[in-house]
């Protein structure tokens, strides 16, 4: 599965798919430079306006909801909608989900356009199911990736997306497998928006690779594994950031396919 991955890596780098981001103000900036680094172009719209027909240009569409307002909100829903009825793939981050019952209002409404991957920490996806009461403390994570297992399946059979449960280990859920991978680093955590990073680059794999399962694992690994290798060389969180940036423009067949850790079940 290695060999294949690394190809969709490649392939985003050869064809650079345009990815739309609605997305907070707090990573605009770094999910960007992610986005260029990775080999897709970014673009960066939420006018209501102009959110169709940016959809209509773009390889995909993802939406973030950490600095969620009444105005963003209606510009998500329109750009989610026009995805949906163009058949482009779109990826849903629910940032801090349950924690406000107007964000849980906003996500009910944006998983009804049916979103290609949801991507969030096990809080997250067990808010957005509804799984039970759990509770997120900010946008941080209080439950483990495998906690919200049995809530990423009740997403998959009532909306047909892929979920991706970030965490220690991060789960890969469609409805006939499950792939988990072990790659980065704790002092990731350090680092704000890399999770938002994450979704970003889902994106932008999910816009030039038929399979979004495979999709969602080569860019959830490669993050995974830029952020291993960039603590290697980082002095601590703000170096990091830039190396990870680095490794993401320079991360070479060899180093990722020796880095890897991957289990399909």
């Amino acid at each position: 599965m290695e060999k294949t991955l690394w190809k969709h890596i490649q392939t985003v780098r050869l064809q650079a798919p345009l990815v739309h981001n609605i997305t907070n103000y707090v990573v605009m900036n770094s999910t960007a430079n992610a986005l260029l680094a990775a080999g897709a172009s970014p673009i960066m719209a939420h006018a209501k306006a102009e959110v169709k027909d940016m959809v209509a240009i773009a390889h995909a569409l993802v939406i973030n909801i950490g600095t969620l307002d009444e105005y963003w909100a209606d510009a998500m829903l329109l750009a989610a909608e026009a995805a949906n009825a163009k058949g482009k793939p779109w990826v849903l981050d629910p940032v801090g989900a349950g924690a406000t019952p107007y964000r849980d209002e906003v996500l009910q409404q944006l998983l009804s356009w049916r979103p290609t991957v949801i991507r969030g920490n096990g809080s997250e996806i067990l808010a957005l199911a509804k799984a039970n009461k759990c509770k997120t403390k900010g946008v941080d994570s209080t439950a483990a990736s495998l906690d919200a297992v049995t809530a990423a399946l009740a997403l998959i059979e009532q909306y047909g997306s892929i979920i991706c449960i970030s965490g220690a280990t991060d789960i890969i859920i469609d409805n006939q497998q499950s792939i988990h991978f072990h790659n980065g680093h704790a002092l990731m955590t350090k680092v704000t928006g890399l999770g938002c990073t994450a979704s970003a680059l889902i994106g932008a794999f999910a816009g030039v690779i038929d399979n979004k399962t495979e999709a969602t694992v080569a860019a959830m690994s490669l993050l995974g594994i830029a952020g291993e290798l960039a603590e290697k060389e980082a002095e601590g969180p703000g170096s990091l950031q830039v190396k990870i940036l680095d490794k993401l423009y320079t991360l070479q067949e060899e180093e990722y396919c020796r880095q890897i850790k991957i289990t399909r079940l």
